[in-house]
């Protein structure tokens, strides 16, 4: 019986060009020795290196001053919250002390018609202090949003200018 052989197939020395590579090609060089520039492409060079020194110092101008409207921003938003946590944190102090006063109140009552009374009194109570509170809390929250959002809408208008 005949033996078939194949001969070792030859390794590829660089692998495929995948779809999205790019052929390479080498750059010619133009060099011209002893020959000056012509006046006319000097200038236009010199005004294109001015003219986006220029634009580089606007746009480096323009990034600062969006960073300072930020950081204004994020420290003006910090300490609103800051304020706003601590006026929750203190209605609800006063609600829980509210809370435990009514409790004394109910366990000295002697008879059914004080403990309605007390019930009565301690809701009208409680919610007027909620009213209140809630009048506070959305005061303080359309603040916080007014004083947060003002300096990033004239700021941002400041940079972005046409």
């Amino acid at each position: 019986m005949a033996e078939a052989t194949t001969a070792p197939k030859a390794k590829a020395s660089k692998p495929a060009a995948g779809p999205f590579d790019m052929p390479k090609f080498e750059m010619p060089k133009f060099e011209i020795p002893n020959v000056e520039m012509p006046a006319a492409f000097r200038e236009f060079a010199e005004r294109g290196v001015a003219q986006a020194k220029d634009t580089y110092e606007k746009m480096k101008a323009a990034a600062e001053e969006a960073t300072d409207v930020l950081e204004t921003t994020y420290s003006t938003a910090s300490k609103g919250a800051s304020d706003y946590g601590l006026k929750v944190i203190e209605a609800a102090r006063a609600n829980t002390n509210s809370a435990f006063d009514f409790a004394g109140e109910l366990l000295a009552a002697k008879t059914i018609s004080e403990v309605v009374e007390l019930y009565s009194a301690h809701a009208r109570k409680q919610f007027e202090a909620m009213t209140a509170q809630s009048k506070e809390l959305g005061a303080l929250a359309q603040k916080l949003a007014t004083e947060t959002t003002e300096p990033l809408k004239s700021g941002m208008s400041k940079v972005f200018k046409v």
